[in-house]
């Protein structure tokens, strides 16, 4: 062993140990692990002293555990390109690590910054003597998309515009930081910040103490304190963000931050404006917002003012925030200082308002609008990075010196065409810090977003972490393809965007005193505010329950239909058949043009299981996997409600449903035997039943989880009616196998032969399927059921409450001996008649649930929750 592992007592270093196994940097690349003698920096030798041999050797048992823990808790990262999946949010095991020396320097000039962006949007908003001085070129500001004329003169409560700035920064070769961009909008990732920490951390536990790692929470907590003070209600004031809902690429931090920070998460049609007030829409009327978290960019905010086509905003938006009613974190205007071009020019501004230098220099950038600039910077194209200036682009962030002779031709005739759309940024090495990758160390270039939160008294709190974004590979092992020679670790992708692949890391910022004790846990509620609490359910979450239960049953429904059907089809009498043909019609399980089972039984067994997968003639919307797309569709905009299990069954079942359907399909060369789609049926009814379980069973009895019972029970009423009142128009009850076809409908055959054996009488059948209140698949249980959920549901509304329930039908009260009379003919009139009454009250009652309780259409005075 070379003596340059050995420690003071003789025995080897880890942290030597684990150097000798690290590669090294990339040439030109700040190394963020090792000094310039090979010696590991100082706490990454006492992270890795700490670890142990024994911690380096379980590495890989503890990268097992971080992908679970990003499975379990549903982490994911949308592209736009891939709209049919989510991602997997792609962490890395081991953290980056800043000193207390450096991050003090980062903390000083983010705190610089984050005060430059507020001081600049008073006066581009305001007196605008930036535009009047010429610090600012007027062209690149007033011909900015985002910059949003509706809002000059505009003084947000409390005056002030930023509460969240976003700083992207690298480490240069020479160790110094550089800003590559800033989020001012709506800027994302402290939710996956929060998700990165609470993973890695206890992996490393012993070290994240050793190491005097500084917490989060503090941070958080003065966010929140601050928005409450600049709030007109103070602390009673609700809070809620908003977000552009579940296609959002970053849909589960905001589900996460939300929770996190304990406010609602809302999306624009949850939300309303009366009198210059913002309403949250709830199933029991409008309650006020004071303060929106918002990641709906600018123009989307308010249709009325702005972009007219947003459907992701509230109309009015604006008129709230003159009228000094709710504060927004962010205020909208500040996109427009997000433009790379207007780099340049921040040290003339900083000198101008805040009488200092810059402490965090930008990357070399050039704005091309500028006709000198682009002159003198025209031969030099192949030493920057050409970005757009202003955002929605058709191209993304491009090294113009790693593109072949013609492309760069190309783009330089792009430039020539347009100027002022382009920026030039000087290229950057960013610095290295070290993944583990099957036992070894790579260096991967890093770029750190560092955020800056209000204090709400005109201060600012510089997060103490990052959310660190690593290169999907080494330097080391990308080549050029045309010339075979290392190049930059992100030719493609100068900024290690996410959508193209990058890599998360936790941020470990080393404490000089006493790390802070501080929780974000609200102080403890009194036994008086806890007298009137109540969780409220925002009109689209309801809805979205209320369609979840819909879909479950309509799963269910179609599984147990076709299973029936499947069973039937070998041996059934010919009433049976007829029976089965219809109810699959009707239930859209075949098409129009399919025929019967009496007339080609091949066919329509045929046509029936390629309509489980959607491949039905009439169309897709009834099929099993359609009604299982649309439950994880709602059960996507319910992330916020649902337990990781809950949401998980609900993800899982349709592609296990469709991908076991298909192989089937596949097999049988487009013949699949019954027994075989019998099996993935068997399978899908498994799952759904542990389904209904987390709902019956895992769900808090609040208004939301009974309007997805009413749904559920909405579905049950109708279709359970309907079978009830065809069969018993084809007279099936009196063919022997029809009996037991019945029974299978309701899923009620071992109860029917537990209580009555072999008897196939119509009073029995009758009793357990219309009248036994006992028997959760009879219609006197559901109609009960319903009604008891909605005495709850609507215990603020009793006069829409008891025309409600005067439309409801009372099986449970109907007499038996009339429903089981039959006529001449053999026809049971009474029965039918009852059995139509209920299909049309489910229908009616879907309709009514829909306009009284989703869409608001009363006056407010009678809306306002109190």
């Amino acid at each position: 062993m070379q003596r340059s592992l050995l420690a003071d007592d003789g025995l080897p270093s880890t942290a030597a140990l684990v150097a000798a196994l690290a590669h090294p940097a990339t040439a030109g690349h700040w190394d963020e692990w090792r000094l310039d003698d090979g010696r590991p920096r100082p706490p990454w030798a006492r992270f890795f002293e700490q670890l142990g041999t024994s911690g380096w050797a379980d590495l890989p048992s503890r990268r097992a555990r971080v992908m679970h823990r990003v499975r379990e808790d549903g982490a994911t990262y949308n592209v736009y390109a891939e709209r049919a999946e989510s991602r997997p949010w792609p962490l890395e095991l081991l953290p980056a690590i800043v000193s207390s020396t450096d991050w003090a320097r980062i903390e000083a000039g983010v705190q610089q910054r984050a005060r430059l962006m507020e001081a600049t949007l008073a006066d581009l908003y305001g007196p605008q003597a930036l535009l009047r001085d010429a610090l600012l070129p007027a062209s690149l500001i007033h011909g900015h998309p985002q910059y949003l004329r509706p809002v000059h003169g505009l003084r947000p409560a409390g005056g002030t515009r930023l509460h969240i700035a976003a700083f992207d920064l690298a480490r240069g070769p020479d160790g110094g930081f550089r800003v590559l961009a800033q989020r001012l909008q709506a800027p994302s990732g402290l939710g996956y910040l929060l998700e990165n920490r609470l993973i890695i951390a206890p992996q490393f536990h012993d070290a994240f103490t050793e190491l005097n790692v500084q917490r989060l929470a503090v941070s958080f907590r003065t966010l929140m304190d601050g928005l409450l003070q600049l709030s007109p209600a103070g602390e009673r004031s609700r809070i809620a963000m908003l977000t552009p809902g579940p296609l959002s690429e970053t849909y589960f931090e905001q589900v996460f931050l939300a929770r996190y920070l304990g406010i609602a998460l809302v999306e624009g049609s949850d939300l309303t404006v009366r009198a210059q007030r913002l309403y949250l829409k709830t199933l029991h009327g409008l309650e006020q917002v004071h303060v929106l978290l918002r990641r709906v960019d600018d123009e989307f905010l308010d249709p009325l003012e702005l972009r007219a086509d947003s459907q992701l905003g509230v109309p009015g938006l604006l008129q709230a925030l003159r009228a000094g009613q709710v504060v927004m974190a962010n205020a909208p205007g500040a996109g427009v200082l997000e433009s790379p071009g207007l780099a340049a020019f921040w040290p003339a501004v900083a000198r101008r308002l805040l009488g200092e230098d810059l402490l965090l220099p930008a990357t070399e950038s050039w704005w091309c609008g500028e006709e000198a600039v682009w002159a003198e910077q025209r031969e030099r194209l192949a030493d920057f990075v050409v970005a757009p200036t202003f955002p929605n682009a058709q191209i993304a962030p491009r090294a113009a010196g790693l593109l072949s002779p013609g492309e760069r031709a190309a783009l330089l005739r792009r430039v020539d065409a347009d100027p002022a759309a382009y920026t030039l940024q000087a290229r950057v090495a960013p610095s290295e810090t070290p993944v583990w990758v099957d036992g070894q160390l790579q260096p991967r270039a890093a770029v750190l977003r560092v955020f800056a939160l209000t204090d709400g008294r005109g201060g600012w709190r510089v997060l103490p972490g990052a959310m660190t974004r690593v290169a999907a590979q080494s330097g080391q092992s990308l080549v050029a393809s045309r010339t075979g020679v290392p190049v930059d670790p992100t030719p493609a992708d100068p900024w290690l965007s996410m959508q193209h692949g990058a890599a998360s890391v936790d941020t470990w910022i080393i404490a000089e005193g006493a790390v802070d004790p501080v929780s974000l846990l609200p102080k403890p509620l009194s036994a008086e505010e806890l007298q009137g609490w109540h969780r409220s359910v925002t009109s689209r979450a309801a809805e979205n329950l209320f369609w979840l239960g819909r879909y479950t049953e309509r799963a269910e429904n179609g599984v147990r239909l076709a299973r029936v059907m499947l069973e039937a089809m070998a041996d059934g009498s010919p009433t049976v058949l007829s029976l089965l043909g219809e109810l699959a019609r009707v239930h859209g399980m075949v098409g129009p043009g399919v025929p019967s089972p009496q007339q080609s039984p091949r066919l329509f067994l045929r046509a029936l299981v390629h309509g489980l997968g959607g491949a039905t003639a009439g169309g897709t919307t009834t099929s099993v996997a359609w009604n299982l797309r649309a439950l994880r569709q709602c059960a996507q905009s319910l992330r916020e409600r649902l337990a990781p299990e809950h949401w998980k069954l609900i993800h899982e079942v349709g592609d296990h449903f469709e991908a076991h359907l298909r192989a089937v399909l596949e097999e049988g060369e487009g013949h699949a035997p019954a027994p075989d789609v019998l099996g993935v049926l068997a399978r899908t009814a498994t799952h759904l039943a542990a389904i209904t379980g987390a709902q019956t069973d895992r769900m808090t009895r609040d208004d939301g989880w009974r309007l997805l019972s009413v749904g559920r029970q909405i579905e049950r009423l109708e279709m359970l009616s309907h079978a009830l009142a065809t069969g018993f128009r084809r007279r099936v009850h009196t063919a022997d196998d029809g009996f037991a076809v019945l029974l299978g409908l309701f899923d009620s055959l071992i109860t029917y032969r537990a209580q009555f054996q072999a008897r196939r009488e119509v009073l029995p059948l009758l009793h357990l399927l219309v009248l036994d209140t006992d028997n959760p698949r009879s219609l006197a249980w559901v109609a009960r059921t319903t009604r008891d959920r909605l005495r709850k549901l609507a215990r603020h509304d009793p006069l829409w409450l008891d025309r409600v329930l005067a439309d409801m039908p009372a099986p449970e009260h109907w007499d038996l001996a009339t429903l089981g009379m039959a006529g001449e003919d053999g026809d049971h009139p009474a029965l039918l008649q009852a059995l139509e009454g209920c299909c049309d009250a489910a229908r009616r009652l879907s309709d009514e649930i829909g306009r009284h309780l989703f869409v608001h259409v009363a006056s407010p005075e009678r809306t306002v929750w109190q």
